[in-house]
């Protein structure tokens, strides 16, 4: 059984729009093995209760605004495997050209 500590790796602060775009970044599909790091991996990326109340998510159109400032960045442990999948998915944007200002600060993180 793969556990949170076998996924060990780089530990980056990440803002709250960073989480968010990384969450819906990761694959949905993959081996059984990456499955569940990436389980693992949005487990650390979701908010908890009290940073849900002290954001205040709102959906508004096609747009998620939450409270700016209202939590501290978050040190996240990506794990090597995750990391791999993380910077594989912001090549593959910008080689396709899709890469939105919006990911900048993950692509300068992860990739250079």
């Amino acid at each position: 059984m793969i556990t949170p500590g076998d996924i060990t790796g780089d530990i980056m602060k990440l803002t709250v729009l960073e989480r968010l775009l990384l969450l819906n970044l990761l694959p949905k599909e993959g081996t059984f093995t990456n499955l569940k790091l990436l389980r693992v991996a949005r487990e650390n990326l979701s908010f908890t209760e009290e940073e849900n109340e002290a954001l205040k998510f709102k959906q508004e159109n096609d747009q998620v605004i939450w409270v700016n400032n209202a939590v501290d960045d978050k040190e996240i442990d990506t794990g090597e495997v995750v990391k791999a999948l993380i910077v594989k998915e912001l090549k593959k944007l910008d080689k396709e050209e899709k890469l939105k200002d919006e990911f900048l600060s993950l692509f300068e993180k992860f990739i250079n």
